[in-house]
């Protein structure tokens, strides 16, 4: 529940029981995908020839993702970044679920954190899509994690006062959270079923 010193603006604020285990959920599909990946780009380093469980053909193809340039852009294995990450997201959950309320600073500070995600991640799959022309399956579950997670927690900072928003947009969140990662997440999958529509087709 939301707490504030006196009758002032909203200083700190926890969560539903819902929105904890979203983030729980989201936070460890996450971990999950980025263990993974870690195991199977450290199988494909000691062995070139290795080829992941997940490359199942020429467009669904894990060992190509993991090969290119952009699977390690900060100079390490992108899912090592993940493995902290997503970690930090089922902390921030399980502490929701103990009853922590966390201040606005921290709120505003995790979201920027999920922009990051979220923008990195569209980045990725641009560059899935477009350069390296080939989808991961762990990768796909990242994605819908990140998505799912960001527009979630803005939806969550808006009703809570923690990012300044018009009386429309804060009744927006609060009656149709949903729509928007619904949305984004039908605009990527659009994306990817037109980027290859002979392949599904055919």
């Amino acid at each position: 529940m939301p707490r504030a010193a006196g009758p002032g603006p909203v200083t700190a604020a926890g969560g539903s029981r819902a929105f904890a285990l979203l983030l729980v959920l989201t936070g460890a599909a996450g971990l999950l995908a980025s263990w993974v990946i870690t195991l199977d780009k450290v199988k494909l380093l000691e062995d070139p020839g290795f080829t992941p469980g997940c490359s199942l053909n020429p467009v669904v193809s894990c060992g190509s993702v993991m090969k290119s340039d952009q699977a390690s852009v900060f100079g390490f294995p992108n899912p090592m970044l993940g493995l902290v990450a997503y970690g930090i997201v089922v902390c921030v959950g399980m502490s929701l679920l103990a009853g922590a309320a966390l201040p606005r600073w921290y709120w505003l500070t995790f979201t920027a954190g999920c922009l990051f995600g979220v923008g990195f991640v569209s980045w990725l799959q641009f560059e899935s899509l477009y350069r390296i022309n080939a989808l991961c399956l762990w990768c796909c579950l990242a994605w819908i994690a990140t998505i799912v997670l960001f527009w979630y927690v803005v939806s969550f900072d808006v009703r809570h006062g923690f990012l300044p928003a018009p009386a429309g947009p804060r009744m927006f969140f609060a009656e149709f959270t949903w729509v928007p990662p619904l949305l984004h997440l039908g605009i990527v999958g659009m994306l990817v079923l037109t980027r290859w529509w002979d392949f599904w087709t055919g």
